[in-house]
């Protein structure tokens, strides 16, 4: 049984998030949120929050035991881009890009 948790439109850039998931991939789920717990990277707060959402749904809905759970996949694909505007020298302008990451946590036993 797979159960997963879906966190959309995150003010995140997904290369600064997938650094975090690489780290949690495949490890049983309170290990997971030790590493998560302890991180210093804000996206590690993020990821935090939607495994311990996979982990209550797996749980309510499914009845699974919490001990048997394994991080089985973490995606984190982009989103949309927020394009702003900073001023530059002689009348220019140059984009600055929000990233945007839709972040999912897969958890099996």
């Amino acid at each position: 049984m797979q159960v997963k948790a879906i966190l959309k439109f995150v003010r995140l850039s997904p290369l600064k998030g997938r650094l975090v998931a690489k780290q949690i991939q495949g490890m049983p789920v309170e290990q997971a949120l030790n590493v998560l717990t302890f991180s210093s990277r804000r996206a590690s707060a993020i990821v935090k929050k939607v495994l311990e959402s996979a982990i209550a749904n797996a749980e309510h809905n499914e009845g699974a035991d919490i001990d048997e759970l394994k991080v089985s996949s973490v995606c984190i694909d982009e989103g949309p881009v927020h394009a702003r505007m900073r001023a530059r020298a002689k009348g220019r302008g140059t984009r600055i890009l929000k990233r945007t990451s839709h972040v999912t946590v897969a958890v099996a036993d």
